[in-house]
């Protein structure tokens, strides 16, 4: 098994760097993403409704996906690697967020008002008002929450669950991105369908976040950058997504602003164009040690 599971960390590394993101129409992500909004509707017990979609529909996600290595592992256990890395790398986004990233980074130069129009890929919020300096702020906020989310803890879900079997694996990494399609999608405030998914997802994302705010320092060559951000990691209302993003100003001395919810480092300047695409090399280095470290815990 240690072989074969550290050969589905590798597939899914190379898939990412070269394929970057599979179409829509066979994306397993995508078609999840079509149930969930299949699902959201005004029901007239929304937080019963919400609970029990939370907790089955990413369970179903996950049957499907290792389900599916389980069978072609008794074919052939090369084959199963195989398409357990295959699987595995429609759950990862590295090379989507680092790419759309630096999209929007450069268009706050060239096009501010295409930027505007780009980051809503990224964020959440009404960018109208926001300056390109606001812009690049956001978009790195985005990538260093983006990395714990999409990235790193479908990995270390992958890597836990590769020490029972390969199939236990990839159902793992499969439930956990479930959850999190399920919080993006459904978990607002104002949404109680989505409260239950809300809460299973700061539950799942809880290590995730803390392990990404550690690999961005390790990329940085910044150890104490953790114990400067410790001093914002609370600021925004989730319990996880401040760790990553404290990290990342921390490391590289910038302004992480979201207005009327958070801001970190508020002494320090607004991403300049350099600083932005420095933020975009860190993720990028932080997301490739995610990688080696799920396949040499793969491994053994």
């Amino acid at each position: 098994m240690a072989p074969i599971g550290a050969l589905a960390v590798g597939v899914a590394f190379v898939l990412d760097a070269v394929v970057g993101e599979p179409p829509e129409s066979v994306h397993p992500v995508a078609q999840l993403g079509q149930v969930i909004g299949a699902l959201d509707h005004n029901f007239s017990r929304p937080g019963i409704v919400g609970t029990v979609i939370a907790v089955l529909l990413p369970l179903a996600f996950a049957v499907l996906a290792g389900g599916s290595v389980w069978l072609l592992g008794h074919v052939n256990p090369l084959l199963a690697g195989l398409f357990g890395g295959l699987i595995l790398f429609t759950m990862l986004s590295l090379d989507m967020l680092t790419g759309l990233t630096s999209r929007v980074i450069d268009a706050t130069e060239t096009d501010p008002e295409q930027a505007k129009q780009d980051v809503i890929g990224l964020v959440g919020r009404n960018t109208e008002s926001l300056s390109p300096a606001e812009l690049r702020s956001a978009a790195v906020e985005s990538l260093a929450e983006n990395l714990a989310d999409g990235l790193v803890g479908p990995l270390l879900a992958f890597a836990i669950g590769s020490l029972v079997s390969l199939p236990v694996a990839v159902g793992t990494a499969a439930w956990v991105k479930g959850v999190n399609t399920l919080d993006s999608m459904l978990g607002y405030p104002d949404r109680p369908l989505g409260t239950a998914s809300a809460r299973l997802d700061d539950v799942v994302e809880w290590v995730p976040a803390r392990l990404s705010a550690a690999l961005i320092a390790v990329a940085a060559v910044d150890p104490l950058a953790l114990s400067r951000a410790q001093a914002w990691v609370g600021e925004p209302q989730s319990p996880n997504s401040g760790w990553p993003m404290a990290a990342m100003a921390a490391t590289l001395d910038i302004r992480l602003r979201k207005p009327d919810a958070y801001d970190l480092n508020p002494t320090a300047s607004f991403p300049s164009l350099d600083r932005a695409h420095e933020a975009v090399q860190v993720g990028t280095r932080a997301g490739i040690l995610a990688f080696v470290l799920a396949g040499v815990i793969a491994w053994f």
